[in-house]
């Protein structure tokens, strides 16, 4: 099974993190053992979200550099039974390169239903590395320009690095703002204008960022979450029609 996934976007303050964060407790709650990458060098997120900041002694880095064993760079979530995460390097001098990355997820993947991959925003050189051992990949967006310029960038960066199986994700997605602001038509302008297929359509909830920033995802779960529960379905191959309707 095809079950590394990177998560993408083209900009920052996407959601993309929470995203990652709130699917990979979806596949949990599913009876998946999930694997979170943070590839965000030198900006790592994960750790907090997670409640896991003062866990982290070793991060990718120190894997490769044989200053701990690959295992000893992965730590179980305190509150997730069965989700595990490896931190980003802190300093950005220390960013692996995408070689170097697919050899450490290829050591480890097979230990694992899923390993999800936060990438950092944009498609720099820290983009390519977590997309480098890529399977599949996600673009989370919002449903505005600037976003959906920024899939668009991230859906072509991929597919010139042989990357077919591309999905969108539009988070934070308010009907009755999106109305107001008439960037766009309809909700089908938006997905035709990012080129992408549609796998999720995430409502915007504060609870959401609430539960995630406070690092009890998981324990506390926002209703409008289950949306991830299906999009978690939809990777395992189920047909699951989209939850919100907006």
């Amino acid at each position: 099974m095809d079950n590394v996934i990177v998560v993408a976007s083209g900009k920052g303050g996407t959601g993309k993190s929470t995203v990652c964060i709130c699917l990979s407790v979806a596949f949990v709650k599913q009876g998946k053992r999930v694997l979170l990458i943070d590839c965000d060098c030198g900006m790592r997120g994960l750790d907090i979200m997670l409640d896991m900041e003062q866990d982290i002694i070793f991060d990718a880095s120190d894997a490769v550099c044989g200053n701990c064993t690959f295992g000893e760079a992965v730590y179980k979530s305190k509150n997730n039974e069965n989700l595990y995460l490896m931190a980003a390097p802190f300093d950005t001098e220390n960013e692996l390169s995408p070689s170097v990355f697919t050899q450490l997820v290829n050591s480890v993947k097979d230990s694992f239903d899923f390993v999800l991959i936060d990438s950092p925003a944009g498609i720099g050189s820290g983009f390519e590395t977590a997309a480098a051992p890529a399977d599949r990949a996600l673009i989370v967006t919002n449903a505005e320009p600037t976003g959906v310029r920024g899939a668009v960038k991230v859906r072509r960066k991929l597919e010139s690095m042989g990357k077919t199986n591309i999905r969108l994700v539009i988070n934070r997605f308010d009907r009755k703002l999106f109305t107001q602001l008439g960037f766009y038509e309809d909700l089908d302008s938006v997905i035709d204008a990012t080129q992408t297929q549609l796998i999720a359509l995430v409502p915007f909830d504060i609870r959401i960022s609430v539960i995630v920033q406070r690092g009890v995802a998981g324990l506390n779960w926002s209703a409008a979450a289950s949306v991830f529960d299906c999009l978690a379905q939809r990777l395992e191959g189920k047909h699951i029609p989209l939850a919100f309707k907006g």
